[in-house]
């Protein structure tokens, strides 16, 4: 497959790492040659000084028999006027990057396309959903709902209350349990268990279930005694925090702590017709945190530019006694320490956007990826055409690749957790979370 990136910042540095991966032919174009050296040495790809604008430099990228066209630039006109030209040039789908919320409306989407640009990606937006499906689970660190919440899988931290640790996962586990444990993360490495691997205090576990179970992984993570949040405190009033509080469920309370006086006044006037109370103050100020009531506070999100003061901040606010912190890391490279230091959930923007691009680049049969950056891993939905490899052969009997495991799927819009005697039928929505392997390798089984 035929790919051009425009742009070297951050969204197109990580996505030209993990396209990577699917050794794809890759293109990547920017202004500034010294960008190129965000991407890393060791990723196979080639470089081209240009701006994405010029028509010359876009058939020079190959733009004509490209397969995918994808603009991050920062310039959102830039982008869009890009994907207009690719698309024009022969470009079979474009990408764009945009800062305006009023693009993303579903009755626009048609619009766009007509004009060359085939998606829209709006990094704000989706760092908001992810945060907001956060605070709506206290206890969970990432969820993610497939065919609206018919599977759900649950990224939960173990602490000692959990009553299925140190057991085999045979007998905690098996056909007749509500859940599967599809990965596991410990100490920096990613297991994708047996039968014989067991969980243990300080892991973050990977349940995979149904909807009405949620409440009994709950209890059996020992996760009970966490409140529900409605009280919610914000530290930064950036685009990110204006996305969350306008998607934000009406039954939570909301305040946001700006150090800008300005910004707190356009806050006021972005966000008139919703519970929030803007603060003009520094979030890091414990006396300001406690006479604004963190102690009664059920959530804590630091959301400003800088990753440092996001991840001090939710220790700070952990040490008051906030049982939920989210942090935005903008930064791959803290995001390791930040999980080291448990902090919460971790919201990187980039990363967001780029498992909703990387999909795009893959067969029409797969429906919803996201690499899973805390596990550095992909789950994808699969939909297995008529006489698929998958579709013959009991789960057990498929052979599948090592790092690859089938967590459930939904048919007729019923989710179903899938054991070794499973038979896959065409058409079902199957989640496979895999690590380090090639999605590529996998989607054979399902075309």
């Amino acid at each position: 497959m035929k790919i051009i990136i425009s742009g070297a910042y951050a969204i197109g540095c990580h996505l030209a790492r993990l396209l990577s991966r699917e050794h794809e032919d890759i293109v990547v174009m920017d202004t500034d040659e010294e960008r190129f050296s965000h991407i890393g040495s060791d990723v196979d790809i080639l470089t081209m000084e240009a701006s994405s604008t010029s028509i010359e430099a876009l058939k020079n990228a190959g733009a004509e028999k490209a397969d995918l066209f994808i603009a991050v630039t920062p310039d959102e006109s830039k982008n869009m006027n890009s994907c207009v030209l690719a698309k024009a040039l022969g470009t079979k789908k474009t990408v764009a990057k945009i800062d305006n919320a009023e693009y993303i409306a579903p009755d626009l989407q048609e619009f766009f396309s007509q004009l060359g640009v085939s998606k829209l990606i709006y990094p704000e937006m989706l760092a908001a959903t992810d945060i907001n499906n956060g605070l709506k689970m206290s206890w969970v660190r990432q969820r993610w709902d497939v065919h609206g919440g018919a599977l759900v899988m649950l990224g939960v931290k173990l602490r000692e209350t959990c009553t299925i640790l140190d057991r085999p996962m045979r007998e905690i586990c098996g056909p007749d349990d509500p859940y599967h444990i599809v990965a596991i993360k410990r100490a920096g490495e990613t297991i994708i268990p047996g039968g014989n691997d067991c969980l243990q205090m300080y892991d973050l576990a990977y349940f995979m279930t149904t909807k009405q179970y949620i409440p009994y992984i709950r209890k059996i993570v020992g996760k009970e005694h966490y409140v529900d949040v409605k009280n919610v405190m914000i530290m930064g009033g950036g685009a990110t925090a204006v996305r969350t509080v306008k998607t934000m469920p009406s039954y939570m309370d909301v305040k946001i702590i700006e150090t800008d006086e300005q910004r707190c006044e356009r806050l006021n006037a972005l966000l008139e017709d919703e519970k929030a109370l803007i603060i003009n103050g520094d979030g890091r100020d414990l006396t300001l945190l406690i006479e604004e009531g963190i102690k009664n506070t059920q959530a804590f999100v630091a959301l400003t530019g800088n990753a440092e003061t996001n991840i001090l901040a939710c220790l700070t606010a952990k040490r008051m006694g906030v049982r939920k912190t989210v942090a935005m890391v903008e930064n791959i490279d803290y995001v390791s320490m930040a999980e080291s230091l448990d902090i919460g959930t971790i919201i990187n923007k980039k990363s967001i956007a780029a498992s909703h691009i990387y999909q795009m680049m893959l067969d029409a049969n797969v429906h919803n990826v996201r690499f899973l950056m805390t596990a550095n891993a992909d789950v994808a939905e699969f939909i297995p055409s008529e006489g698929s490899k998958v579709t013959q052969k009991p789960v057990k009997d498929l052979g599948l690749p090592v790092g690859m495991t089938i967590g459930g799927l939904v048919r007729d819009g019923v989710g179903l957790l899938v054991s070794g005697n499973t038979m896959i039928q065409p058409g079902d929505s199957v989640m496979v979370f895999c690590h380090n392997v090639n999605m590529k390798k996998i989607e054979k089984f399902f075309l």
